[in-house]
């Protein structure tokens, strides 16, 4: 992908800082969903499976909402679709806030899909908006700066709402287990209560920033001009069924988004599994996320400097089967942790991915780039699995089972799917992306 920028510019920092505060609130309302899982179960009354809607419905409006934001972001551009996103978020947030007040499940969960949908908005934006503000050859580095901004706020978003909202859960739990009938549902409708004001000033500070986005100094750019130099390489296909590597990058994207919700959003619940105590289990998900945060900081350092992406990828890949299994082979806290070290195998995969997976498209790319974000619904999918089948089998050998083979296809796509039908003298697109 070209830029419409070819020069740098001191008016790019403040850009940079406004789409990394962006990136800032991907990571926090994306990870608050590993413990909302185990907020739901209690607040609501609801089983395990029940509560792994709540990651499903954030996770299929990605795939939902992927092809009409690149309808809607060509009527609007890059600037008032990012802005339209966060509004549609900040509805979300008060609905859910709400909805989950009166302790009306169906309300909640429906909340959680609309703010999914808003980031769908919002991601397919700034995605490519980041890769392309100034001077291609330092896409990399402001790249892995927003992948700090988001796993910083992932780390974040578990110890706020394990402080203002989930604190004394295991006594509660007791507490309501023993209680009657009334007192009961007067001690459920207390813990949901805790819930309003936060995701009220949320909805809030996203709706101010919405008009702050519109009226910001952020230079509007169009896709039709960015990708206008990109065209040549592609001007002979017609159909992006003649790019079987975005395919097959989109699966990549599918398989490496579930695994990273398995390690982030699900380790509460497996650490559950070994019976270790929900005050402890709620703040798992930070873990996960320091775990992503340092890989960002070496990958930083060592692409492309001391190993080139489709290696690294491949090493992440690895990496990733022999945590899971490592997994499987112990127990407690030391299972516990193999998980969480998966954020460390996870953190370079999507910048890897996803300009493997887009390179040589040309006019094609927004559609590419749109049929790429659907693959995240791959949160959505692959904890649903792991939430079904530990119901009647191991939960360790179920999470080995779905993770392995998931790990295994990464490294098929570093190491022979990227090239799929592509000539052997196109180069490795510059751009990446980061989601949620």
């Amino acid at each position: 992908m070209s830029t419409s920028v070819p020069t740098a510019s001191r008016s790019h920092y403040g850009s940079i800082a406004i789409i990394g505060a962006l990136f800032f609130i991907f990571g926090f309302v994306t990870w608050l969903n590993g413990p909302l899982i185990t907020f739901a179960k209690l607040a609501f009354n609801v089983s395990e499976s029940a509560a792994f809607l709540i990651p499903f419905a954030f996770y299929i409006s990605y795939f939902v909402l992927a092809l009409p934001s690149s309808v809607i972001l060509k009527l609007t551009g890059m600037k008032k679709g990012m802005a339209l996103g966060l509004f549609l978020m900040a509805i979300g947030a008060v609905v859910f806030g709400q909805y989950t007040t009166q302790r009306v499940y169906g309300g909640a969960v429906t909340g959680i899909f609309v703010i999914g949908a808003g980031l769908a908005i919002l991601q397919t934006a700034s995605n490519p908006y980041i890769s392309i503000l100034g001077p291609i050859e330092g896409a990399a580095q402001r790249i892995a700066v927003m992948g700090i901004c988001n796993k910083v706020a992932g780390i974040l978003a578990p110890l706020v709402i394990g402080t203002l909202v989930m604190h004394g859960m295991g006594d509660l739990s007791a507490q309501v287990a023993s209680a009657d009938a009334a007192t009961k549902e007067q001690l459920l409708n207390e813990f949901a209560a805790r819930i309003h004001d936060p995701y009220m000033f949320m909805a809030g500070l996203l709706a101010l920033l919405a008009v702050g986005i519109v009226f910001s100094p952020l230079p509007e750019i169009r896709a039709e001009v960015v990708n206008a130099d990109a065209d040549a390489g592609s001007a002979r296909k017609t159909s992006l069924f003649q790019f079987p590597h975005v395919w097959l990058g989109a699966l990549c994207i599918f398989v490496y988004v579930g695994v990273e919700v398995m390690a982030g959003d699900a380790i509460g619940t497996y650490g559950q599994g070994f019976g270790l105590p929900v005050d402890a289990t709620k703040f798992f998900t930070s873990f996960t996320l320091f775990g992503m945060l340092l890989g960002y900081v070496v990958g930083l350092i060592a692409i492309p400097r001391f190993i080139s992406q489709e290696r690294y990828l491949t090493f992440s890949a690895v990496l990733g089967a022999l945590l899971a299994i490592g997994a499987f082979l112990t127990k407690g806290y030391v299972s516990v942790g193999f998980v969480a070290a998966l954020g460390f195998a996870h953190a370079m995969m999507w910048p890897a991915i996803f300009p493997l997976a887009i390179q040589g498209l040309g006019r094609f790319t927004e559609y590419g780039s749109a049929l790429l974000i659907m693959g995240i619904a791959g949160g959505a999918v692959i904890p649903q699995l792991f939430v079904h089948f530990k119901q009647d089998h191991d939960f360790q050998l179920v999470f080995v089972a779905l993770m392995v083979p998931c790990y295994l296809y990464i490294l098929y796509f570093a190491l022979r799917g990227h090239k799929a039908g592509q000539r052997h003298d196109v180069v490795n697109g510059a751009t990446a992306s980061q989601h949620g």
